[in-house]
């Protein structure tokens, strides 16, 4: 089973679909695009299929950087990050919950690198993926 719920790679994902699996979440999905638009534009979205194993995600970019990733799933979604050492050091210096700095700090580190995903279930998962957001585009 793919990490996205929608994998199906001949059929690109739409609205409809989003809010079918997304469930109550889907306002949270649109609130995390309508906040790196708003707060970090000019800002493209663009869907892209990573192979079987990943299914589909949406990509939010400014000009040629990948702010985030948000992955469908089941009821709920995933954000992935992926973090360069000036912005893992400044999560060190942050008032983000220990579990997401646990999850950082012991992210594989590559070139691009450390790469975190976090569930979005409920409203209060929203502040931590705008933190992260601001610390990644500050850094």
């Amino acid at each position: 089973m793919a990490l996205s719920i929608l994998d199906n790679k001949s059929v690109t994902p739409n609205e409809s679909q989003l809010k079918g699996v997304l469930g109550k979440t889907f306002q949270l999905w649109n609130n995390v695009r309508q906040y790196v638009s708003d707060n970090y534009s000019p800002t493209d979205e663009e869907w892209n299929f990573a192979g079987k194993n990943y299914g589909w995600s949406l990509r939010l970019k400014r000009k040629k950087r990948t702010i985030l990733y948000l992955i469908p799933c089941k009821e709920f979604f995933l954000t992935a990050f992926v973090l360069g050492e000036k912005a893992v050091a400044a999560t060190k210096r942050s008032t983000l919950p220990k579990s997401i700095l646990d999850m950082i700090n012991s992210a594989k580190k590559y070139a691009e690198g450390r790469g975190i995903r976090i569930e979005v279930k409920r409203t209060e998962d929203i502040e931590n993926i705008k933190r992260l957001t601001e610390i990644k585009m500050g850094n």
